[in-house]
């Protein structure tokens, strides 16, 4: 095994390498995923080692990458495609929930559909209108689906591997504001196997931080906002424990409760609107699990119902660490 200081947006570069390299049935597909390596060059370099006919760049068409990628699927691929931005993946939406996540149950077991969607998602790089949505809810609602999205750069490099080993559809969110994020990734050399030291199974949760005061639960990009609220927190002398969920669906409550059992409180934070978003059933399992140890409601922190708001407001949409902080006070106050 080998250590290196890795951005997340390369960790998945190297995730995918590693996944074309060990499974000659893998195949990425996507919107100028080949030559351009991406609009933020997360495939950079991999057709160029490949070929085209294992990186391919597709037409501007959602639908037929999502409908292309089922029928490989189905002769024994395993694709792995990238939607642009977030807010492109909505023409493909009927073929990801109406095919895709069905035909393992339609067939009664017989026919699994490996296939990977990677999704940049989220806000926070000044976009334009359809390129900082967080529509993980939308798909976590659907049965056949899995869903994950990572925190750092380790976890995008062993999450990813995971999901295109799995033989069920997988939806793989990656912030696209942590793009940059730097972090130490251990990857097998070239003589390990390619599956070996994989660091904990692929809808697990991980304690980020040790508290007792307070827990805070969140994935993806705000597991950095929730881990410098609890710094700040500590501060003032109130211990917050920080778990990373990496999983919407399914969801590790056991891990949840066990946190909440400790502490007595929980804040659930993610970017997306707090209206019939993901923390609403978080709240509702854990207040369900744990009603006899909680010493306050369980709050939500999140984005606001209202269309995702133009480049210059985004900061007053998206939730950052005054807002986590705030319901920190709030759940302090019970």
């Amino acid at each position: 095994m080998v250590t290196k200081s890795l951005p997340l947006a390369k960790a998945i570069n190297e995730a995918l390498r590693a996944a074309l390299e060990s499974d000659p049935k893998v195949l990425l597909m996507g919107e100028d995923i080949g030559k351009l390596g991406g609009v933020f060059r997360v495939t950079d370099g991999l057709q160029k080692d490949f070929g085209e006919s294992r990186v391919m760049d597709s037409p501007l068409a959602e639908s037929g990458i999502v409908g292309t990628a089922i029928g490989l699927a189905l002769r024994g691929y395993r694709p792995v495609v990238e939607i642009q931005f977030d807010g492109f993946v909505f023409p493909a939406y009927d073929q990801i929930v109406t095919q895709l996540a069905k035909m393992h149950a339609r067939s009664q077991g017989k026919v699994r559909l490996p296939v990977v969607i990677r999704i940049p998602y989220g806000g926070g790089i000044g976009a334009v209108e359809h390129h900082s949505e967080s529509p993980e809810a939308l798909f976590a609602h659907v049965a056949g689906l899995k869903i994950v999205s990572p925190s750092t750069p380790s976890d995008a490099y062993w999450m990813l591997r995971q999901a295109i080993q799995s033989d069920d559809p997988v939806i793989f969110f990656e912030p696209k504001r942590r793009y940059w994020d730097k972090g130490e990734v251990t990857v097998p050399d070239s003589g390990s196997a390619a599956g070996s030291a994989v660091p904990g199974e692929l809808h697990k949760a991980r304690v980020a931080r040790e508290g007792t005061y307070l827990t805070l639960a969140a994935y993806g990009p705000m597991v950095k906002v929730c881990l410098q609220a609890a710094a700040a927190a500590e501060e003032e002398g109130r211990s917050i424990e920080v778990v990373d969920l990496r999983s919407v669906s399914p969801i590790d409550f056991d891990t949840v409760q066990a946190s909440v059992e400790k502490t007595g409180r929980l804040v659930v934070v993610h970017e997306a609107p707090v209206f019939f978003g993901s923390g609403a059933e978080i709240a509702a399992r854990i207040t369900e699990r744990c009603f006899h140890h909680l010493e306050a409601p369980v709050l939500r922190v999140g984005g606001y119902h209202a269309p995702y708001p133009p480049a210059r407001l985004e900061e007053e949409y998206l939730p950052g660490l005054d807002r986590v902080l705030d319901a920190v006070d709030r759940s302090s106050a019970y």
